[in-house]
């Protein structure tokens, strides 16, 4: 099944508004359009049911308007709705260590960092303490899906955080931001797996969780 068909379905359906909830997330955010038509920002399918996720940006949200579709035995839209943004990251604290420091007790390649002193990306202060980031997959996803993207990834330098994990503070850190619609935001679910494949790593989780967008009209 080629992604060409799979977004041009997916397009279908979000300019012909033919779907109640299409056409009430289009009356309040607006979808980005390139080059004449809905941006796509991603094709997903990573699901073992042959279904497939066509994800769109919204005009000036970091929230994402979201085409769920079965591609088998023939391509039809399930439903459309919005997608929280996530960012599912690992995360190593240190008051003593540099960031230099930090990266050579691990394999993983880091996705930002910083030590104790550098300048803020601000210009305005400076870092109190050094900061190693590591985030495998930043593209739109599932927040269940990240998760067990990052812990994928971690359990392959099982060593290497271990070793961060004695002499730094880590975690998992994710942000996300839902579309406020009718306050009804939804939450995250952490199953047992997820929570003994954290504890073999010596790791927590935080969450900050934010609303924005427009409300639904009535």
């Amino acid at each position: 099944m080629t992604d060409s068909r799979i977004i041009q379905t997916a397009i279908e359906k979000i300019e012909h508004r033919r779907l109640g909830s299409t056409q009430q997330l289009l009356d309040i955010h607006d979808v980005v359009y390139e080059k004449n038509q809905p941006k796509v920002l991603r094709v997903d399918k990573d699901s073992f049911d042959g279904s497939a996720i066509v994800y769109f940006p919204i005009l000036n949200e970091k929230f994402f308007l979201a085409v769920y579709l079965d591609t088998k035995p023939g391509i039809r839209v399930r439903d459309v709705s919005t997608e929280a943004y996530h960012t599912v990251f690992f995360s190593a604290i240190s008051n003593t260590l540099t960031f230099e420091q930090l990266s050579s007790l691990t394999k993983l390649i880091p996705s930002k960092g910083w030590s104790k002193g550098d300048v803020a990306n601000s210009g305005k202060s400076v870092h109190r303490n050094s900061g190693f980031h590591f985030e495998p997959n930043p593209e739109p996803d599932a927040f269940e899906d990240k998760l067990n993207k990052l812990l994928d990834a971690l359990e392959q330098d099982k060593k290497g955080v271990l070793a961060l994990a004695n002499q730094a503070d880590i975690l998992i850190q994710v942000g996300s931001v839902f579309h406020n619609g009718n306050t009804m935001l939804g939450g995250h679910y952490l199953t047992k797996e997820n929570v003994k494949r954290m504890a073999a790593l010596a790791l927590s989780i935080d969450f900050d969780l934010y609303a924005e967008g427009n409300f639904f009209k009535n």
